[in-house]
Formats: C-alpha cells, sequence, structure tokens
C-alpha cells in the first residue's frame, strides 16, 4: 500500500496521524482517491480512528493498520508540526480571513453550513460561544492528568453483542460469543503461541468482540475490562433473563455456559496481580450492583433453586510487601486496606457473610476474589524462583507445612479450587513460569494431603469397613466446579511441556478444529525425576478419583459430567510412555487404596459421584500394561451406590422401569446417563474378557450386582452375543453363555413389567439359547415359570424352538429331535394350565403330532369351561377342532360355549352372531340328534327375535345330516310347526311379541318407519305356524287396543297390516 501522512504533534504528547491509502500500482491519477484514514496518538496509544471506508467493525480496518505501521517504521519521515492553534495565533486579520475563505472554498460542501452557523453565533455578543475563553483545539492533545487508553468502539461492541445474544438460540451464535470469551482474559498479558486454534487463520469478524477482549487482557490493555464490563452489561439487559425468572426456570444450556465463562472471565480480572487498588474498586463495586439485580443468573442455573452455601473463602495471612516482582520487575500489589474497604461502602460482602447467604450468582466467586491479595511473603517465594527452599524462607516463619519433608514449597493458605483459580490468573495474564512454579507447589500440597489421607484411613479402616458407609468430606468436588481447579492445573502443567512447534489452548473448547498436541518430559527443578507432564496425570487423575457428593440441580450435575469429560478428553491426547504408564499404575493402586477419599475405595458414600467415565479410561490404558489392575480398578468402579442403597439384599426389587427421577430419586437428574456409562464400562470389560473365563464371570457378578435397568442389561446382553458369535468364527460359548445369564436376569426382573420391548427380548434370548445349543434351550422351556409368562412361553418361546430354521441351526438328530418336543409339549400343557383362556389354543396346535398330548390338552380346555373359560375362547377352539376334522368335539366345545352365552332381545349386532350361526350350522350338519340337543341351548341363550328367526329359516331349509358326519341326509326339510323346531318357533314369536312392547315404550315418531319393518319381518315369523295368521291379527289387535294413544303409530299398523 501507499501511504501519504502527515503528522501534527502535540506538546503533551498528543498527535495526529491521516493519510489516504492504495494500491501500489494505482495510476497516479488515481492516487489519493483512496479512503482517507486518521489516527489520534497519546502517550503512545491509539486514542481515536477514523477511516472513509464502510468496514466498521471491532478491530482497525487494514487502512488504520497500515497508517499505524508505516507511523511506526517511517517515524523519522513524518512531518511534525505544532497545534493548529499554535499556527493561528502567528498569523494577522487578513491571513486569518484568508485562511478560513480557503478552507471553505476547499470543502465548501461539508463545512459551509457549519461555518455560517458558528459565523452567526459569533455576532451574537450574547451567545454560549462568546462567553467561553478560547476555542478548542483537537490537535493540542490532553492534559498530562488526563486519563488515557487504547480506542475502543463502545456502541459498536454493545450492538454485536446484543445481536448475538439475541440469536441465542442458535448454535453459530452461541459460538461467536465463545470465541468472544476466549480473548478476554488474553489481554492479561502474555502472547499466543502458534499452534492456538485460530492463531493461524484469522476467525472471521463476527467472532471477535470476546476473543479481542482476551487478547486486550493479556497484552495488559485496559481495554479488555472496559470491553468485559460492556458485555456484561449487554448480557443483562438480554430479555430472556425476566422470563425465565417469572417462570422460575432454568436458562438454556448454551446461555448457561456463556454465563459461566463471563463469571469465571470476572474471577481473573479481579484477581489480576497488576491492577491498582483504585480499578480493583471500581470492579468490585460493578459486580456488587450487578449481584444485587434479580435477574442475575445463579450459580447453579436456575431461578427457582435453592442451592447449598458455598465453603468460606479465606485469605492467606498478610505478609510483608516485597519490592520485586516473581519475574524480576515491579508488581504493584492492592492490599486490602480500609480506606480500600470504605470505598466501597457495604460491598462486596466478606467470605464470611457470603457462606452464610442461600443466593449465589455467577458474580460471587468473582467478589470472593475480590478478598484475596498477592502480598504474601511465602506465595512471593514461590513465584519468585524455581529453587525455592527451607534454606531460602529468611524470615517467612517456622510453620512446619511451608516445606514437605523434602523440602518442596507447599501452599496452604487457601482452599483448592481458589489457588487453582490463582494459577489460571497467573497463566492468563502472561506470567506462565510464575503460574508453573504455584502448580507446582499445589501438586507438592495434595500429595501431602493424600499422605495424610491414606494414613487417616489406615486408622480407621476397620471400623468404616464394618460401618459399610462413610460421609463426604469435599462438600463442593473438584471436578464440575465453577473455578474448574483441575482443569486450570492440568493445563498450566501440560503448556509447560508441549513442544515447541505446539501450543495449548487456554480454553478447549475455542476453535471449532481439534489438533493433536505432541508433548515432552519436561523436568521439574529441584525435583529429580520428576517432570511436569507426570505432573499433570498425576493431577487429573485425582481430581477425577476424588470421592464427592453429586451436586444439587440438574445443570450442575450436568456440568460435572461435561467437566469430567473434558478432563478425560485431555488425557486421551496423551501418548502414554514408560515414565507416564509407571504414573499411572502408582495412581490407580492409590485411588484403589484412598478408602473415604477415592471414588474407587472400599466404602462409598451413597450420593457420591460414580466413577465409570474415569475408570473406562483407566481401563483401557491399563489393560495392555497391566491386566489384573485394570480388571480390579474397573470393577470396583462398577458400583452405583445410590441404588445399590435403595435395594436392601434379600428384599424383592420394586418396578425396576418406572420413573426414577419422579418417584425414587428426584434430585438425580443425570441418573440415566450414569447408568448408561456404567454400561459402557461393563461392556469394554466383557468385549476385552473374551477368551478369559475368570475375568468373564467377575464381570458377570459385578453387572448382575450392579445394574438395575433392565434396558441396559440387555443392551449388554446383546453386545455380548455379537462379540462371542461373529461371523465365520468359531464362537466364544463362555461369552455366549454370559450373554444367555445376562438375558435370564432381565427376563426375570422384567417378568411383572410392562413394557414394549418385552417380545423382543424374549424372542433374542431363544435365539442366544439356540446358539449355545439344545440343552440350552431345553433349560429355559423347563425353568420357564421364572422367566416367561404363559402365553410368551406358549406362543414365542415353544414356537420359536420348534420352527424348521431352529431345527437347522440345531442340528438333531431323531432323538435329540423328539425330546426338544416332549419338552416343547410339556411347556405347552403347563401354560395350557396356567392360562387356559389364552394358551389353550396354541397349546393344542403344538401338541397335534402326539396324540396322548393332545388329548391332555383337550381335556384341559373341557376343565377351563367348567371353571368359567369364557365363550369366544371356546368357540375359537371348537373352530379349530372343526378344521382339524373332529365335528363332535367341536360341538361338544360349541354346546359348552352356548351354555355361557347371553344375547338379549336387542343385541342385533353381538360379537357371539356369527359362532352361534356357525355352532347351529355344525349341529344341523350332524344330525337330528344334535340338532335336538341344541334347540334348547339356544333358546335359553339367545333372546334376539331376529336373530331366533334366522336361524329357524336357516334350519327349514334343507334336512339336517345324518350320522357324526352328515354324509346322510334325511328325504325332506324339517317342518318349523314339528318337533324339534317348533319349540324354536315359539321361542321366536315369545321375542318378537317382547321386543315389540319394549320398544312401544320408548318409540319416537323419527323411528315409526324401523317399527312398521319390524313387524313386518315378525309377520313372517308368526306365518311359519299353522294359525299363525290368526295369532298376528290377535297381537295386531292387542296393539291397537294398548297403545291407542300413539294415533299416528297406529294409523301406519292399519295402512300396512290392516
Amino acid at each position: 500500500m501507499h501511504v501519504l501522512i502527515t503528522g501534527l504533534p502535540a506538546p503533551r504528547g498528543r498527535a495526529r496521524c491521516q493519510g489516504a491509502l492504495h494500491p501500489r500500482a494505482a495510476p497516479a491519477a488515481e492516487r489519493g482517491r483512496g479512503p482517507r484514514a486518521a489516527s489520534g496518538f497519546d502517550r503512545c496509544k491509539i486514542t481515536s480512528v477514523s477511516c472513509g471506508c464502510d468496514n466498521r467493525d471491532l478491530f482497525y480496518c487494514a487502512h488504520v493498520v497500515a497508517l499505524s505501521l508505516y507511523r511506526i517504521r517511517h517515524a523519522r519521515q513524518v512531518e511534525l508540526r505544532l497545534p493548529i492553534s499554535e499556527t493561528l495565533s502567528q498569523m494577522n486579520r487578513d491571513q486569518l480571513q484568508k485562511f478560513v475563505q480557503y478552507l471553505i472554498s476547499a470543502h465548501h460542501t461539508e463545512v459551509l453550513p457549519t461555518a455560517q452557523r458558528l459565523a452567526d453565533e459569533i455576532l451574537l455578543l450574547g451567545s454560549e460561544i462568546n462567553l467561553v475563553h478560547g476555542a478548542p483545539d483537537p490537535t493540542a492533545g490532553a492534559g498530562i492528568e488526563d486519563a488515557n487508553c487504547w480506542h475502543l468502539d463502545e456502541e459498536q461492541i454493545q450492538e454485536q453483542v446484543k445481536q448475538l445474544l439475541s440469536n441465542g438460540g442458535y448454535y453459530g451464535a452461541s459460538q461467536q460469543l465463545r470465541s468472544m470469551f476466549s480473548k478476554v482474559l488474553r489481554g492479561l498479558g502474555g502472547h499466543r503461541g502458534s499452534g492456538d486454534p485460530g492463531a493461524d487463520t484469522p476467525p472471521p469478524p463476527h467472532l471477535h468482540i470476546p476473543a479481542q477482549v482476551r487478547e486486550m487482557l493479556r497484552m495488559q490493555d485496559s481495554n479488555g475490562a472496559r470491553m468485559l464490563i460492556l458485555m456484561t452489561e449487554q448480557f443483562l439487559q438480554d430479555p430472556r433473563l425476566a422470563l425465565w425468572r417469572q417462570q422460575g426456570a432454568g436458562m438454556t444450556d448454551k446461555c448457561r455456559q456463556l454465563w459461566d465463562e463471563l463469571g469465571a472471565l470476572w474471577v481473573c480480572v479481579v484477581l489480576s496481580p497488576h491492577c491498582k487498588p483504585e480499578e480493583r474498586a471500581g470492579w468490585l463495586q460493578l459486580l456488587c450492583k450487578w449481584d444485587k439485580l434479580e435477574v442475575c443468573p445463579l450459580e447453579e442455573g436456575n431461578y427457582a433453586f435453592d442451592g447449598p452455601s458455598l465453603q468460606p473463602t479465606v485469605a492467606p495471612s498478610s505478609g510483608p510487601s516485597p519490592e520485586s516482582a516473581p519475574g524480576g520487575g515491579s508488581w504493584p500489589y492492592p492490599p486490602p486496606e480500609p480506606a480500600h474497604r470504605a470505598a466501597l461502602g457495604p460491598c462486596p460482602p466478606g467470605p464470611e457473610v457470603e457462606a452464610a447467604g442461600s443466593r449465589h450468582t455467577v458474580f460471587s466467586r468473582a467478589l470472593q476474589a475480590g478478598e484475596l491479595h498477592w502480598n504474601d511473603a511465602h506465595l512471593q517465594r514461590i513465584l519468585a524462583s524455581d529453587t525455592y527452599g527451607p534454606s531460602l524462607k529468611g524470615n517467612v516463619g517456622g510453620d512446619k507445612l511451608t516445606f514437605d519433608s523434602q523440602g518442596r514449597p507447599l501452599w496452604l493458605g487457601e482452599p483448592f479450587p481458589t489457588a487453582c483459580a490463582r494459577v489460571d490468573t497467573l497463566r492468563a495474564h502472561g506470567y506462565p513460569r510464575q503460574a508453573l512454579r504455584l502448580a507446582g507447589a499445589m501438586v507438592n500440597t495434595l500429595r501431602l494431603q493424600r499422605r495424610h489421607q491414606l494414613e487417616s484411613y489406615k486408622q480407621q479402616k476397620k471400623e468404616l469397613l464394618q460401618k459399610g458407609s462413610t460421609c463426604i468430606t469435599n462438600t463442593e468436588g473438584w471436578v464440575g466446579h465453577p473455578l474448574d481447579p483441575i482443569g486450570c492445573l492440568c493445563r498450566a502443567l501440560l503448556e509447560a511441556c508441549r513442544l515447541e512447534e505446539e501450543t495449548l489452548s487456554l480454553y478447549p473448547d475455542e476453535g471449532s478444529e481439534k489438533r493433536k498436541v505432541a508433548y515432552q518430559h519436561v523436568p521439574v527443578p529441584g525435583s529429580p525425576g520428576e517432570s511436569y507432564f507426570a505432573m499433570a496425570l498425576e493431577v487429573a487423575l485425582l481430581g477425577l478419583g476424588q470421592q464427592r457428593a453429586l451436586p444439587e440441580g440438574l445443570y450442575a450435575q450436568d456440568k460435572v459430567v461435561r467437566n469430567e469429560e473434558q478432563l478425560l478428553a485431555l488425557l486421551e491426547e496423551v501418548e502414554l510412555d514408560e515414565r507416564l504408564v509407571q504414573v499411572l499404575r502408582k495412581q490407580a493402586g492409590l485411588l484403589l487404596e484412598g478408602g473415604p477419599f477415592s471414588g474407587f475405595g472400599e466404602v462409598l458414600f451413597r450420593e457420591s459421584v460414580p466413577m465409570h467415565t474415569c475408570a473406562r479410561y483407566l481401563f483401557t490404558a491399563l489393560l495392555p500394561h497391566d491386566p489384573d489392575l485394570a480388571y480390579r480398578l474397573a470393577l470396583r468402579a462398577m458400583r452405583l451406590p445410590v441404588l445399590e442403597s435403595t435395594f436392601p439384599a434379600g428384599e424383592p426389587h420394586p418396578n425396576p422401569l418406572e420413573s426414577i427421577m419422579s418417584n425414587r430419586f428426584p434430585r438425580w437428574f443425570i441418573l440415566g446417563h450414569l447408568e448408561t456409562r456404567q454400561c459402557e464400562l461393563a461392556s469394554a470389560m466383557l468385549m476385552a474378557a473374551k477368551g478369559d473365563p475368570k475375568w468373564l464371570h467377575a464381570v458377570l457378578g459385578s453387572v448382575q450386582q450392579n445394574i438395575h435397568s433392565p434396558a441396559l442389561l440387555f443392551k449388554l446382553a446383546q453386545d455380548a452375543c455379537k462379540t462371542a458369535a461373529p461371523a465365520s468364527v468359531p464362537p466364544d460359548t463362555t461369552l455366549l453363555g454370559i450373554a444367555l445369564e445376562l438375558g435370564l436376569q432381565v427376563m426375570r426382573m422384567t417378568l411383572n413389567t410392562m413394557t414394549w420391548r418385552r417380545r423382543e427380548m424374549v424372542r433374542w434370548l431363544v435365539t442366544c439359547a439356540t446358539e449355545i445349543g439344545p440343552q440350552a434351550l431345553m433349560n429355559i422351556m423347563q425353568n420357564w415359570y421364572s422367566l416367561f409368562t404363559p402365553v410368551e412361553a406358549a406362543t414365542i418361546v415353544a414356537v420359536t424352538g420348534t420352527t424348521h430354521a431352529t431345527l437347522l441351526r440345531l442340528q438333531l438328530d431323531g432323538p435329540q429331535r423328539e425330546e426338544l418336543w416332549a419338552c416343547t409339549r410339556t411347556l405347552a400343557l403347563q401354560c395350557a394350565m396356567k392360562d387356559p383362556q389364552n394358551c389353550a389354543l396354541p397349546a393344542l396346535t403344538l401338541c397335534e403330532k402326539n396324540q396322548a398330548a393332545f388329548e391332555a390338552a383337550y381335556q384341559i380346555v373341557l376343565d377351563a369351561a367348567a371353571g368359567g373359560l369364557g365363550h369366544a375362547h371356546l368357540f375359537t377352539v371348537a373352530r379349530y377342532m372343526e378344521h382339524r376334522g373332529l365335528p363332535l368335539r367341536a360341538y361338544k366345545l360349541a354346546t359348552l360355549a352356548l351354555a355361557q352365552l347371553s344375547i338379549a332381545f336387542n343385541q342385533d349386532s353381538h360379537p357371539a352372531v356369527n359362532d352361534v350361526l356357525w355352532a347351529c350350522s355344525l349341529s344341523h350338519s350332524l344330525g337330528r340328534h344334535e340338532l335336538s340337543a341344541i334347540v334348547p341351548l339356544i333358546i335359553r341363550s339367545v333372546h334376539c327375535a331376529p336373530m331366533l328367526s334366522d336361524i329357524l329359516r336357516r334350519w327349514t331349509l334343507s334336512a339336517p345330516g345324518l350320522g357324526p358326519l352328515g354324509a346322510r341326509r334325511a328325504a325332506k326339510p324339517l317342518g318349523a310347526d314339528r318337533a324339534p323346531l317348533c319349540q324354536l318357533l315359539e321361542a321366536a314369536v315369545a321375542a318378537y311379541i317382547t321386543t315389540s312392547h319394549s320398544r312401544l315404550t320408548h318409540i319416537s315418531p323419527r323411528h315409526y318407519g324401523d317399527f312398521i319393518e319390524f313387524l313386518g319381518k315378525a309377520r313372517e315369523t308368526f306365518l311359519l305356524a299353522p294359525d299363525g295368521h290368526l295369532q298376528f291379527s290377535q297381537f295386531l289387535e292387542n296393539l291397537k287396543q294398548t297403545y291407542k294413544g300413539k294415533k299416528k303409530l297406529m294409523l301406519l299398523v292399519r295402512e300396512r297390516f290392516g
């Protein structure tokens, strides 16, 4: 770019540069036509920026950058001038008039209206402009006492944050805001490595707001805090906050994560080691004001949640303020002196006051951080030297916990999360060496604490094991903590171990592409054999394996899971060498021996966070190096105490498919996720133990004891079966047996419950048993009472177990096949006796090929009919008997069904109508004897007149059959006036008379036509009798006399029947 630039010096350190920029290859005629950029400088800072281009963003445009670079690189080529006011003071009246007129002439369209307005005001004696001495000079600069800061387009920041928040429900907007946060802390000091996601390729402009703030803070630019304040104010103006509060509901997950990052960012800002006391006081006043707002989000994430009190944060004892900073330069410290607190008034509350309250917002941690300082003498010496030891402690004091037994420094001045926040703050503010030194001291402190815990546990081990329970020593777990102490410590240690061409992102969510990070072992000064790389692994495992209570609230529990997965993702990127494997084995052994302080200890608190996800990583990592330790650790981690303590030994389990969250465990919102992770751990062990019967049976016992979800057990059984019997490879019979055992447990757990997957489970179990062999299949048939319902056993197990495909799969010989069929028939008969209503027909079908079994099944049906077997099932079995060519047995069952049937006068569409007609047809085909026997049953069971007349006509159309099969028939059909049909005719006539009177009792005029048609059908039935005409006439006369008040209806009767 070619730059035309002029410089205007100011006597108090202020200057202004302006120029026109365009490509070097531009013709001479076009030079000067590019956008004109101008920058204001004040004490080595760009305080104002303007450009003629349309690119308005949070960053300086390319023209302003080129102008600034030219000013920096070619400072001597920029012509320096006095302020314009000094030049004007040297002109006489004529020169001033000529200057003004030439200026107006050169820019008459831009400045003429302003010039005329100013001239009018100057000529007016009483105007405001004449009452002020002098005139403004933009080239003169600010006073030395005036504040100066880098240029920041506050309006643009507010507008962009507001726009992104309005799109907060979309993934892109959340990513943009998260990218904004990713650079807020980078402005605290230091620089960005080349491997950091986004370092090589700059993100698009709409992702730059928080990213730029982090960069500004790392570079110790005061605008970083200004930008953070602007962003926070826009966040608090989000209209959704008031809506969520009114509804008493939690905010969306993505929005909740943004607020968490905002709160953590304020902790790093307030804890800044180089800020001035007045700056910190101003920040704390703002935080206190925001904290008191009703819409300010709570730390847990739900406005209706009243969470547990925070642990009070105790500031370390005040010591003499050192004269030198950790890096050797000056490092001002803001001591919490009374004047500083007086300036804040009643805010912020002290740690004791904060701990007593129950309302903790996302800014509570930052307010607590305002009580901390950096002027502790021991802390300063830790930060100042890699070789700080007892010989260098000077006048620190004789506290024996200042160093460990090996002379390595400890930091016990405050809670562990607070100390880790210091590490994160130092790293974010550009003090990586000091952060690493403090991190090393924290690791030494953790090791000492663990030694004390193990000694304490050894003294109480017998008592705790007898008691079988323990209590939680940490009310706030380190994984899922709002300050993320384990993550901060791990990242600080790993950053020191990355190779030169690699880097580690300060926050893992930054950037869309994840790159594999390469690390190396970096020795720890003063600790032979130690490396920061091994320290990072040790810290991560210690935090992940900590026994901690599951926090209250859905979001807090979700954050525990998410934080754990982030830490494990960080560890999975690490390639384990021999040194790290030794660390892994040592830490795994300590976790197993950690007692109540370890999530892998022998005794667990009922509501402690399960270790399934961590154990799966440890199992996978340890398996190639120490299988015995890997299995012992994973088997110990299979426990889920909150479920185990609910089902005392020897007591039956309640409904396992019952809604757990709403009934038994209302606090465990993520229980389903935890059970899934438990199943994944079990699956990993089963897959790895293939071919090893010892560990397979150990895993099976653990699974049967600890997994309480039938659906997950079924999935585990399916996975085991697939692994045990791959295609074209001999199956692993032991693993197949494990899969079958799991399937049997699922059957027992779901036997008395309703689940839509039950049929699928039963079919799979039969298939799995078939894979093992005929003996397994017959075993489940013989023990079906505890596994299946009678319907499942008769319709799925027995049928599937004897299909052609199953028999081919089993490859049975004659005797074996007959044994299987005998077992199946026994099963069918048992099911029929247990549930004849649903299993009688399947039992008859399965027993068709064995006469004795078939007779037994038929007898079960007859016995069940006497015991109340419904007419519908009896008709179904009767039709089956007819289909099998057994009409006499079908007739017998039909008569039993008719004996239980009752069809009222108005039930023309009764479900059993077709069955009754079929039974009548069957009896007619069998012969006169069977027909005579069924007529009384029909009269007793059927009271519907149209149905009786229909049966009567069917029987009079043809002659009845002779003999049991109806092969020969009589010469002529039966008469309706002779036995046995005369009784049915009388019943039909009586039914018509009764039905007519019943219908006339509540008849309406719109039903008159239907009644006339009904009388027409009745006359047809009356006429079947010898004196039917006379009977029908008497019946009509009776109706006319009885219902003479229904004149219209009787008129219709006369018109139709006379």
